[in-house]
């Protein structure tokens, strides 16, 4: 009797220690995305690509030896809510690097979480305000919304622009984006004679685009969200017979935008990265072969276009794999491995991070491009 319960009592700590050391053999990486709620066109295809991307890591042998184990929190795009998340990825999961959030408003809510349990934070939102002022353990993977106004307003010069209406949305990324505008506006020479904040979760903006109208002056349109308003502006200004430039943002790289704005939505101009034009670029581009491979993967395995906020992901989780890759599980040299990485090529542009910037990428990350016959196509003034 003595020996079958020594037996039991060996088996069940050998079980529970095998058990211990298989959950030590793995990274957690969590994830805190918008997968429903207004910002979706964000973090769904964001959750999707960590998805397939953490099986093939792990179907490739992990990473040194270590998968990865993903898990994923549904924001619905409420900074709320990550902050709840994000408190408890750290302090009860103890995650070794967060990805995400997908919104710039999130993300700034958790920003000091971050710092605060030294956990490395990959976020997926692009106001440069995340990563500026510096904090040690957060970087950014999408393209500074200061170059994406930039060059915006470089197209407007070449095009003999000079007097915009500027709209917004009320979230975190259309504060940043407009506050970037406002700023460097008139290095080009621009002058914003009208300037609209909306609600985020407007679903007619036809009374602001008429009240932008009664303003004769006005020569082109910016409009700076992520949201589904995005489509309405567009809309709206056409049922209005209002036929001056719409120029969007880098936030409108998702092709179901397009969709949802129908025949409104030719003539838009944006900034964004080359994942959207992939195939058109010359053989010798040095995105070109991560570019298709990511589109390429993602599409036949969605049954959906790829969009730039998944390619945002991408980058992230693949940062984050050759950092460890080089520097192994301790999280500060991994830390530092990611701040000091040079030359990573990812769909977002050839990254080169530095200890006074934690985004990587500079204003020839962005391409311009327009919507023609209801697809992205490269913008030619």
């Amino acid at each position: 009797m003595k020996k079958t319960a020594v037996t039991i009592i060996t088996l069940w700590l050998t079980l529970t220690m095998s058990a211990v050391m298989a959950i030590a053999e793995t990274i957690k990486v969590g994830a805190i995305l918008a997968v429903t709620g207004g910002a979706s066109f964000l973090g769904a295809p964001e959750a999707r690509t960590l998805q397939m991307l953490t099986e093939e890591i792990n179907a490739q042998g992990g990473i040194n030896g270590k998968k990865i184990e993903l898990i994923l929190r549904d924001s619905a795009g409420s900074p709320e809510r990550s902050v709840s998340f994000a408190r408890q990825l750290i302090e009860e999961q103890r995650v070794f690097a967060i990805i995400g959030p997908s919104t710039s408003g999130e993300t700034m809510r958790i920003k000091q979480i971050a710092e605060e349990g030294k956990t490395i934070l990959l976020s997926l939102a692009a106001a440069e305000a995340i990563v500026n002022p510096l904090a040690r353990y957060v970087f950014k993977t999408p393209q500074n919304d200061r170059f994406a106004a930039a060059r915006i307003f470089m197209t407007m010069n070449e095009l003999g622009i000079e007097k915009i209406a500027v709209v917004s949305g009320n979230d975190g990324f259309g504060q940043a984006g407009r506050g970037q505008l406002e700023q460097i506006a008139p290095d080009f020479g621009i002058k914003i004679l009208a300037n609209e904040v909306y609600d985020s979760r407007a679903t007619d903006l036809s009374a602001l685009v008429t009240r932008l109208m009664s303003n004769r002056e006005v020569e082109a349109v910016v409009n700076w969200s992520i949201v589904p308003a995005q489509a309405i502006v567009a809309r709206n200004m056409r049922q209005a017979g209002w036929d001056v430039p719409l120029f969007q943002s880098h936030g409108f790289g998702n092709i179901r935008y397009v969709e949802v704005a129908g025949a409104a939505a030719e003539g838009i101009i944006f900034p964004a990265g080359r994942l959207l034009i992939a195939e058109v670029l010359d053989d010798e581009h040095p995105q070109k072969e991560v570019l298709l491979k990511y589109k390429n993967d993602y599409e036949s395995r969605y049954n959906e276009p790829a969009s730039t906020f998944g390619g945002h992901a991408y980058d992230a989780l693949m940062i984050l794999a050759r950092a460890i890759e080089e520097a192994g599980t301790d999280r500060e040299k991994v830390r530092d491995a990611i701040e000091n990485m040079q030359g990573f090529v990812g769909t977002g542009g050839i990254f080169n991070f530095s200890p006074t910037d934690h985004n990587g990428l500079d204003i020839d990350a962005f391409a311009m491009l327009t919507v023609k016959d209801g697809k992205f196509v490269k913008y030619e003034p």
